[in-house]
């Protein structure tokens, strides 16, 4: 049985530090193989069954956050899933946001103009909960600065005022904790902390759909697709795969393998490795005398003032981030002790 240090080493060998994983995760080395396989089928016209991926890739996110793959569509866009929810809402609905939280959680609820949206500190969000708000929006783990979310404070106040609750797990899911099924509506991109290719990106729906319309369903979204291409889809898919948006299937052709590398590590190993490396890291960085963004709990880390070091870094080949002035560091299965040591020693020199 492989070890999980053996494990990562077979799947990644980047040829740098990299710690930007909330920008972009690393593709596995079976990911990388299983799309080439795809694209080079596809080339000589023997295609694979990227179909078959795309359900595969499904369950498997399903069995990651814990709930049934009924309940998950498929797609390629956080935004999209946001838009889908914005549009069901009534007429002069409250949406209640975290301030400065990533764009396509909160934009589409802003392009309704007979929506009230109101946003708070990311700490307060729960007691902001009021009568009459209808929706509670919020990154499970902020992207600019890696705060966690109080989700079950949070889902508790969305329960006593009768909130629906939508949360976006792109910074989470991969090595948080997360039970999808507590939530009403959970959406997450794959190609950051799921280790898949860009075009990947999941939605959990209640099992009644929450009240959302397949307002963009296309033929995938019929309960049987190769008899829904042309006219009216007779009979949307009876789960959630009728808010499926048309995949990007070579993405998916890898996205089942990344997410099966995930299952085999597991969660928590993961969760543990990457938790370890930015407790390391911000052990370190108190010896240095700076003082990162409050994050516990959280494999972001970010330190004010030091966002202007990042090109300086890239060029020595280390990879983080600038985020609203910002140095953002996230540690992942593929990090190691030597790379947090790395970017100390370059941030004392």
């Amino acid at each position: 049985m492989e070890t999980f240090e053996s494990l990562v080493r077979a799947e990644f060998a980047p040829k740098n530090t990299y710690l930007n994983t909330a920008s972009t995760g690393l593709l596995p080395a079976r990911t990388v193989a299983a799309m080439r396989t795809a694209i080079e089928a596809a080339a000589v016209g023997t295609p694979t069954d990227m179909f078959d991926d795309v359900e595969a890739s499904r369950a498997a996110f399903a069995r990651l956050t814990r709930v049934p793959a009924g309940r998950v569509a498929a797609g390629a866009s956080v935004a999209v899933y946001s838009g889908l929810i914005a549009a069901a809402l009534p007429s002069g609905a409250e949406v209640l946001t975290a301030e400065a939280d990533f764009s396509s959680v909160v934009n589409p609820f802003h392009m309704r103009p007979d929506l009230k949206v109101r946003a708070v500190p990311l700490e307060r969000i729960a007691e902001s909960v009021r009568p009459g708000t209808a929706l509670v929006a919020v990154s499970a783990a902020q992207s600019a600065d890696g705060r966690v979310a109080d989700l079950p404070v949070l889902r508790a106040a969305a329960q006593e005022h009768g909130a629906r609750t939508y949360v976006d797990a792109s910074q989470a899911a991969g090595w948080f904790d997360l039970d999808a099924g507590a939530y009403d509506y959970v959406a997450s991109v794959g190609f950051k902390w799921l280790f898949c290719p860009r075009g990947v990106a999941f939605l959990v729906t209640p099992e009644d759909f929450g009240g959302l319309d397949p307002i963009f369903a296309g033929w995938v979204a019929g309960e049987a697709p190769w008899d829904s291409c042309y006219g009216l889809v007779e009979e949307l898919a009876h789960s959630a795969r009728r808010f499926d948006e048309s995949p990007a299937l070579f993405s998916y052709a890898g996205a089942r393998h990344s997410l099966a590398l995930l299952e085999e590590v597991g969660l928590d190993a993961v969760r543990a490795h990457d938790l370890a490396l930015a407790d390391r890291f911000r052990a370190g960085l108190d010896a240095l005398g700076h003082e990162p963004v409050a994050s516990p709990g959280s494999p972001i880390v970010s330190v004010p003032g030091l966002g202007r070091r990042q090109r300086e870094l890239s060029a020595a080949g280390i990879e983080v981030s600038d985020r609203a002035g910002n140095l953002r560091a996230a540690f992942h299965l593929y990090n190691t002790p030597g790379d947090v040591d790395r970017l100390l020693a370059a941030l004392a020199g």
